[in-house]
């Protein structure tokens, strides 16, 4: 009985397995199917057939649920902000300028934007200014309300910048950061090209395999009055997943009076510093410099260490003698074929018919190794192996000893530096008075909404709130279970279906096999068996056997004594032998089942 579970439960595994493999291919198949029946369509007839797929209703998607898109409002005192969910450019100047040191035919700003809403949007009315073109120079900005001033005015706590972007087809080479352009009287919207002056430049921008989140500010000298570009330190967080996910993401930058910034992605900080301390190049020159009419004398000694000039070599030194030399005590393997090279001729080859030996020179069959050598040691001059030289001890050096007039590396000495000049507000910064997005991106359909500019953190936070948290609670509500992103990832690798059966169905059906089907239980011992002369009868597996079994043993319970002093202790340990016996050889029967399963099992596996 206990043979027969453990067969049913390995074949009901068994063929779990193959249905699970079946299912894989089969979905394989159909795909594969699809492709060969649209292969030989034209673009007319594909056209002509997209109505009757139409027609077909998809199948029915588990409810999610729903989230009512409703735009963000602007709340506290801001300076910017645009959500673009009118759906026109209203407020926006596109560049009509062309980008100078390159080619005319890609100088020109005429990249494509439009404003509509994401491919794959989760919130319905929900639109954004959208980069539709590929390979293109990009220019596009908008006044501010009113000029942004960087002082320490009691009511200015800290400037925070506040944007989304959404790389909706994965980004390969381009930029997505924004520009805060400087105010000045010479400031033409119509004209914005990439030698603008701006501010502050911050956001991502990625190359191959080159992931950065820029913050860059533009610094003036106070001495000369020239502007000079300080970059952030390189943020410690791995941001190779904002780019790739194709979700939503926000980018915050803060900065304060006190010279500190923040730089954050969804809300969390990434990068953090302090003006002063942070920024490559520093925005103070050191005090001093090194002094450029400076020279190193000739007699200044730098050498740390120099050969002792007292040593002498030893007299048995031998600089002559050899690394390696022949082992005299190596001896020729016998058979070894003296007379035989190691390579001849290929005695197969033919010369090519077009050969020309006026041309190619005289024909030479190709060297093949020389079959005679296969069953020798070896062919040709026989030499010794050559082994290590006890004796080599190489050229002599004297050894080193410390120099007693080392005098240290030189430097030359320091100087004034006659450019210092020390600043400790950097964040009394250009005022800005228009935001602009000046981008060349290799990659289309990049999505950029919700920008916002103002000095109140809480303003700043009810934004984000509103904006970006709606998307992130979307895109939440409709992302699919885990059984559905289980089934979706096997619809593209069927070989997941193996891993599968192997975390969840096979380990369920060992438990059942090995928990719920133990050894069988033993019957009674054969001395309380009433024993006869004639053969003692197997033992019945049904419960029929078992019952008659047992009434036969109570009827003639009486005799039972009589008969065990009957049978003599050899002839009862042989019956138990003989039981035993049994019992082994119906365990080992379970276990060839058991290996020929797990033998079929790793034939599924190889075939897939």
């Amino acid at each position: 009985m206990e043979l027969k579970v453990r067969l049913c439960m390995l074949l009901l595994a068994l063929g779990l397995c193959a249905t699970l493999f079946a299912t894989a291919h089969e979905e394989e198949d159909v795909d594969a199917d699809v492709e060969d029946d649209t292969a030989g369509l034209s673009d007319d007839e594909l056209l002509d057939e997209e109505p009757e797929e139409e027609e077909q209703p998809a199948p029915a998607m588990p409810s999610v649920p729903t989230v009512t898109y409703k735009a963000p409002e602007p709340k506290g005192e801001h300076y910017f902000a645009e959500s673009f969910d009118r759906g026109t450019l209203d407020g926006w100047v596109l560049s009509q300028a062309k980008k100078d040191g390159i080619d005319e035919e890609i100088a020109k700003y005429d990249g494509k934007w439009e404003v509509e809403e994401m491919k794959d949007t989760k919130l319905p009315g929900d639109k954004g200014l959208v980069l539709k073109s590929r390979a293109k120079h990009y220019a596009i900005s908008g006044l501010l309300l009113r000029p942004f001033t960087f002082d320490t005015k009691p009511l200015i706590v800290h400037y925070t910048l506040v944007y989304e972007v959404n790389f909706q087809t994965g980004i390969d080479c381009g930029g997505a950061y924004v520009k805060l352009l400087s105010q000045s009287p010479d400031l033409n919207l119509d004209q914005f090209v990439d030698k603008t002056p701006y501010t502050i430049m911050f956001g991502p921008d990625k190359c191959g395999e080159d992931y950065k989140l820029h913050f860059i500010f533009r610094h003036r000298n106070p001495k000369t009055g020239e502007y000079e570009e300080k970059h952030a330190k390189k943020p410690e967080t791995d941001l190779r997943t904002y780019y790739t996910d194709k979700k939503t993401h926000l980018y915050t930058l803060v900065l304060n009076p006190d010279n500190s910034f923040e730089v954050l992605i969804d809300r969390t900080v990434v990068n953090s510093g302090n003006l002063l301390a942070d920024m490559t190049p520093s925005v103070n020159p050191p005090a001093e410099i090194e002094d450029p009419d400076d020279h190193k004398p000739e007699d200044w000694d730098e050498r740390p260490k120099i050969q002792d000039p007292d040593a002498v070599k030893p007299e048995d030194w031998d600089e002559d003698a050899p690394a390696k030399i022949p082992d005299d005590h190596a001896v020729k393997p016998e058979g070894w074929l003296d007379d035989e090279p190691e390579y001849i001729g290929d005695p197969d080859a033919i010369k090519p018919e077009d050969w020309d030996e006026d041309m190619d020179g005289e024909w030479e069959a190709p060297q093949v190794p020389n079959p005679a050598c296969e069953s020798a040691p070896g062919c040709g001059k026989w030499e010794r192996p050559m082994i290590d030289n006890p004796s080599y001890k190489g050229k002599w050096k004297p050894p080193m000893i410390d120099n007693p007039n080392y005098q240290g590396v030189w430097k030359p000495r320091k100087i004034p530096n006659p450019d210092f000049f020390e600043d400790l507000h950097p964040f009394r910064m250009t005022a800005v008075s228009a935001l602009g997005l000046e981008l060349w991106s290799m990659s289309s359909d990049i999505f950029f909404d919700n920008f916002f500019i103002t000095s109140d953190r809480n303003a700043a936070d009810h934004w984000a709130e509103d904006g970006w948290g709606l998307k992130k609670a979307a895109e939440g509500a409709a992302e699919p279970g885990l059984v559905s992103q289980m089934i979706s990832a096997a619809e593209d690798r069927p070989w997941l279906w193996v891993v599968y059966v192997l975390t969840v169905a096979l380990p369920l059906v060992l438990v059942i096999v090995f928990c719920c089907t133990g050894k069988k239980k033993e019957g009674p011992s054969a001395a309380e068996y009433k024993k006869t002369d004639e053969p003692q009868p197997d033992v019945k597996d049904d419960a029929e056997d078992e019952k008659a079994e047992e009434e036969e043993a109570n009827d003639e319970e009486s005799d039972e004594k009589k008969d065990d002093a009957e049978d003599s202790p050899a002839e009862m340990a042989t019956k138990e032998e003989e039981e035993a016996d049994k019992q082994e050889e119906a365990e080992d029967k379970s276990d060839e089942v058991g290996t020929l399963f797990m033998r079929h099992f790793q034939i599924l596996l190889h075939l897939d």
